[in-house]
């Protein structure tokens, strides 16, 4: 079976979704940071799955749900942490990050028969999940990351590799208050979903 890897930050105010500042306070927006993980991490403990790993920058909190290993991540820019969690694992695994609180457990329950990767695109350019059937960490390293070439480089890379990709549907990542407002309305029984609209009424005042 596949380990699924989730690559975070501790929601701490200040350090996490700065973007959605304004129209969020820093408290708030980390507050939306922490229930974006909570909905990820739990989408990811129903999905079956070898292993789960928090890959975290910080210290973990009350989201976090049993069953999950919890490693740091490794110095660097996002190139070398993504490359580093890859690295921590021995056969096939599924990265996603935190920020796109919309996910299901059957987005990731992912089979490898028939391909060497998985690729899950984001609307910004970027993409929201990579998975590899034989974790290669050089297939990362270098790729410039946060930019809307990301995907695409990205996806080159498994391309000249010479793998077979099999593509996961686009998602949108939760960056801005307009992002915010959209995953919302796509899983609006979430926690996330709930916590936008409690901060969105305390703007509102």
């Amino acid at each position: 079976m596949t380990t699924l890897l989730v690559i975070a930050k501790a929601p701490v105010p200040g350090r996490v979704k700065t973007r959605l500042t304004p129209p969020f306070t820093p408290r708030e927006a980390a507050s939306l940071a922490a229930a974006s993980l909570a909905d990820t991490l739990r989408a990811v403990a129903a999905a079956p799955a070898a292993r789960r790993v928090l890959v975290l920058d910080g210290a973990p909190g009350p989201w976090l749900p049993p069953g999950f290993d919890v490693v740091p991540q490794c110095a660097g820019g996002l190139d070398e942490r993504l490359a580093d969690a890859f690295a921590r694992c021995a056969g096939p695994a599924l990265l996603i990050g935190m920020d796109t609180p919309q996910v299901t457990p059957e987005l990731l329950g992912v089979d490898f028969a028939g391909c060497d990767a998985y690729f899950g695109p984001a609307e910004d350019g970027g993409f929201w999940a990579l998975g590899l059937a034989e974790p290669d960490p050089a297939l990362l390293r270098g790729v410039p990351m946060s930019t809307p070439v990301t995907g695409a480089v990205q996806r080159e890379r498994l391309a000249a590799a010479g793998l077979r990709v099999r593509e996961l549907p686009r998602l949108r990542d939760v960056d801005t208050a307009a992002d915010a407002h959209a995953v919302a309305a796509l899983a609006p029984h979430g926690r996330f979903a709930a916590r936008l609209a409690r901060c969105t009424a305390g703007t509102a005042r």
